[in-house]
């Protein structure tokens, strides 16, 4: 008697095993097999860019695709993605001028539909930049002196002067020196 339910339990649990399996395996094969949608992040160089700048994307999850769209809210308009070297897809994207300082959401999607991709874009507030170093070209590296030069319109300082002084004074003693050695050795 004991058997009737040992086996009811055993047919349970056998069932529970291999529906779960069976329900998967069913669920892979309703599928197209060409459908499955690859997934990856999109490479945004440079990370970081101000209002009106440019930004080149790369993704390689579409596989042998040929193209592609990006899109975000930062960008002036959609990038579209063309084969670059064999390594994927390559696109270059303008930052809207009016874009506030904030982090963005890239989404790129393959043209067949097969792909998508994510990144995140930073736009920072624009920095200027100033010369590290003059540049040696028509004097365009003097410009910043000339405009410090300008808003110091007050001369030497003394110490300038006594220094400017000092220096005229020896080369004054040197000059009349040497004169009077020679004087002295053209005589003898």
């Amino acid at each position: 008697m004991r058997s009737i339910p040992l086996t009811f339990c055993a047919t349970v649990a056998v069932a529970a095993i291999a529906l779960p399996v069976s329900a998967a395996y069913a669920d892979s094969e309703s599928r197209d097999p060409g459908s499955h949608e690859k997934s990856g992040s999109v490479m945004i160089t440079p990370s970081r860019v101000s209002p009106g700048g440019e930004v080149e994307l790369r993704v390689d999850v579409c596989g042998k695709g040929r193209s592609a769209r990006g899109n975000s809210e930062a960008f002036v308009s959609e990038a579209r993605f063309h084969r670059a070297d064999g390594k994927g897809l390559v696109a270059e994207a303008r930052i809207r001028s009016d874009a506030a300082p904030d982090d963005y959401e890239v989404w790129v999607t393959c043209e067949d539909g097969h792909g998508k991709a994510t990144g995140t874009l930073t736009v920072v507030h624009r920095e200027r930049h100033s010369p590290v170093a003059p540049v040696r070209a028509g004097g365009g590296g003097t410009a910043t002196l000339a405009g410090q030069a300008d808003s110091e319109r007050s001369g030497p300082g003394t110490r300038q002067t006594v220094t400017g002084l000092a220096l005229g004074a020896a080369a004054a003693v040197t000059v009349a020196y040497r004169s009077a050695r020679r004087r002295r050795s053209a005589s003898a």
